[in-house]
């Protein structure tokens, strides 16, 4: 009986090492796939800062105000002046809320109180 325990221990600890020799490869390869996303995202990152950079400079007032004078006679397109902002005094507010008694706009309450006896009702 013995030398069949010992043979079953041995296939255990056998099986539990080819066990972990595998999650140990596994892990291995998901850690190196972790580290090529992280540096995938790194270079998306970069790529995305000289894009903003590109933008902001291709977005300069003074290129844009030169494109729209070399490009007039196909666009239309005048350059922005300070003239054509207007002022805060030009600006149509709202009209102030009417009173409360004039509001027609608010709930009105039309239910009123049942009595359940009618000889209370009928009194004045």
């Amino acid at each position: 009986m013995r030398p069949l325990l010992y043979a079953l221990s041995f296939l255990a600890v056998m099986a539990l090492g080819f066990w972990a020799y595998r999650e140990n490869y596994t892990t291995q390869d998901a850690l190196g796939e972790v580290s090529q996303l992280q540096n995938e995202i790194a270079d998306l990152r970069d790529s995305l800062t000289v894009q903003r950079a590109e933008w902001a400079y291709l977005n300069r007032p003074d290129r844009l105000r030169d494109l729209a004078t070399i490009n007039f006679d196909r666009l239309g397109l005048l350059p922005m002046a300070p003239e054509q902002f207007g002022s805060a005094a030009q600006i149509a507010f709202p009209p102030p809320p009417l009173s409360p008694s004039l509001d027609i706009t608010g709930a009105q309450s039309v239910a009123g109180v049942l009595n359940a006896d009618p000889e209370e009702a009928s009194t004045p």
